[in-house]
């Protein structure tokens, strides 16, 4: 149903027990990849974290994707980055080029479309369902995801409150794939997890 195209985008204030353990468990999934986002670390902070998180990800063969920090990830010859649509647009043409795959974080179709514009290799959009992690703002919707999707010929990947219950609708919307947080955040067993995501 959904090609593999799943991403888990991490936090660790809801992660279950060790960090590290259910980082190894999520990267020996079938995740597509994994995004580090730890936005609330200091820069060296982020870099201690994503040290132990590409060389894990590494081992397992699975993409690892860094968040917001490019100057970390330049510095640890990452080449997978996602960044906030502001950030994308303020990044200057050397670091840009740099990166081999830039996700870019939309809420809108001109959101969207600039960041299609500006060379993104793919963007998330949401958030799509209600979820803990935006507590008491409203959804963007299905019918909102869908416009974005046909606005643009870069894959959309959907975000937000998405689970087993629901993932099938985001892909009938047109997604490309979608980013799971909490699911992979607070899931007992994630290969059972995986196994109901993927129908």
């Amino acid at each position: 149903m959904n090609n593999g195209n799943i991403i888990c985008v991490t936090n660790r204030s809801l992660c279950e027990g060790d960090f590290f353990e259910r980082i190894e468990k999520i990267a020996s999934s079938r995740v597509k990849a994994v995004i580090l986002r730890e936005k609330d670390l200091s820069a060296e902070e982020y870099r201690n974290l994503a040290e132990k998180f590409t060389e894990i990800c590494k081992k397992h063969k699975i993409e690892a994707v860094l968040h917001t920090y490019t100057d970390v990830a330049i510095g640890l010859g990452v080449k997978s980055i996602h960044l906030p649509l502001p950030v994308f647009k303020d990044l200057s043409g050397e670091k840009k080029s740099f990166f081999e795959k830039t996700g870019v974080s939309c809420h809108s179709v001109e959101d969207a479309l600039e960041a299609e514009k500006l060379g993104a290799s793919y963007i998330t959009f949401g958030h799509v369902f209600a979820t803990d992690c935006k507590k008491g703002l409203e959804p963007r919707g299905l019918s909102a995801l869908k416009k974005v999707c046909e606005a643009v010929k870069i894959p959309v990947y959907a975000i937000g409150g998405i689970n087993c219950g629901n993932i099938g609708l985001v892909f009938e919307n047109g997604a490309g794939g979608v980013c799971i947080m909490s699911g992979f955040m607070k899931c007992e067993n994630i290969k059972d997890f995986m196994e109901k995501l993927n129908g």
